[in-house]
């Protein structure tokens, strides 16, 4: 192999405890970061290092080798440079190129990645990490006060007119596996940099970081085909854009998307069934459901529970179900599925419980989006499912 990716993963974290197991867009750091080098065309093996049963069993699901990480490898003073030297240890032989990919930074972008790569196979450098480009003015503080760096204090050009510096996102490192063996360090020969945006430039060190990496999940995550067999969704929200008209008698009524039942019904049509799961007792939601010939449970107390139970006498995997939800009695339903999807006016716990944020709103096309993101997978070739 010429290209191999490792990750340390280690379990113990004193800035955000559990932190490669945290969940932004509703997928634990670890597996974003193993899907991000499995989604790169260069990188041939995807190693995952980590001395927790926990992460290596969740890397082990999304496609990585997982190596064991000695004990001595695994404390606060251990760098990671010995935990990809030992990964490294373990293949048969050596690669040409190694990746080094940080769980911490949620958002890497494969073709960022295959460009790292690409850059150094082809010679032009020995190193090459991602960064985040910035004119910004930076100081530092001294004994005389404060000092810029890489400007003057008393001449401040235009933006336009200063160089760039460039400031390490942490996300990635791509190197020549000789000289990180010899070096026993990231940095050596010719080093390169790949600027990535700053959407994608996140890196969670504290729990701050990791609020700040859920909001923009929605903003920064690529949509991705849903690669789920079976779709079920809440009601009101989704199907509707959860307001009732009451009418003079008391009765209610609500608006749905002749284009969400276009979509459900080209997804029946593929063999992809669809569960309609609500808290609310209103026969339109059974009404609702028949029109779209789907199941429906409704009028129920504990959504999660009941969709536990469905899922297991129907006999559907939950980490190949998707379910879509708006508000707060959605969560436990959004954390039993592998595909917990959002409409983009849903609650802000439910927005940040969500690997996928819909573009089309609730009784606006939402579920018909959804349809299609589930037909797009099923189109896909089979790898990697």
């Amino acid at each position: 192999m010429r290209v191999v990716c490792v990750i340390p993963a280690r379990g113990g974290s004193k800035g955000v405890p559990g932190k490669n197991l945290a969940r932004v867009g509703g997928v634990p750091l670890v597996v974003r970061a193993v899907r991000a080098a499995r989604r790169a065309g260069t990188v041939e093996e995807v190693l995952v290092s980590t001395d927790d049963d926990g992460i290596a069993a969740a890397a082990r699901e999304a496609g990585a080798r997982i190596v064991e990480r000695p004990a001595g490898l695994g404390g606060d003073t251990a760098t990671s440079e010995s935990a990809l030297l030992h990964a490294l240890g373990t293949l048969p032989e050596r690669p040409e190129v190694t990746v080094f990919l940080q769980c911490t930074s949620p958002f890497i972008d494969p073709a960022d990645l295959d460009a790292a790569v690409r850059e150094v196979l082809g010679g032009a450098s020995d190193v090459v990490f991602s960064a985040l480009e910035t004119h910004e003015f930076q100081w530092s503080r001294g004994e005389d006060g404060m000092t810029g760096i890489g400007h003057s204090a008393a001449f401040r050009p235009r933006r336009q007119d200063r160089d760039p510096h460039y400031r390490e996102t942490g996300a990635f490192y791509v190197m020549r596996t000789d000289g990180l063996v010899e070096h026993g360090h990231r940095f050596f020969g010719r080093i390169g940099v790949r600027a990535v945006p700053a959407l994608h430039a996140v890196e969670i060190d504290t729990p701050g970081d990791l609020a700040v990496a859920r909001a923009l999940a929605p903003l920064a995550g690529r949509p991705e085909p849903v690669d789920a067999d079976v779709l079920v969704t809440d009601f009101d929200g989704v199907h509707t854009d959860d307001r009732a008209r009451v009418h003079q008698d008391g009765t209610e009524s609500v608006s749905v998307s002749r284009e969400d039942g276009m979509g459900v019904a080209l997804l029946r049509k593929a063999g992809v069934p669809v569960l309609i799961l609500s808290t609310e007792a209103n026969p339109v939601v059974a009404a609702r459901a028949r029109k779209l010939g789907v199941s429906v449970l409704h009028g129920l107390s504990d959504k999660a529970t009941a969709l536990a139970e469905w899922l297991h006498d129907e006999g559907y995997d939950p980490r190949r179900a998707a379910y879509i939800g708006n508000d707060v009695n959605d969560l436990g339903c959004l954390a039993l599925v592998g595909w917990p999807i959002a409409v983009p006016h849903a609650h802000p716990e439910v927005l940040a419980a969500a690997r996928l944020v819909l573009g089309r709103p609730g009784g606006g096309g939402a579920v018909r989006e959804a349809c299609e993101l589930i037909l797009q997978s099923r189109a896909l070739p089979n790898e990697g499912k």
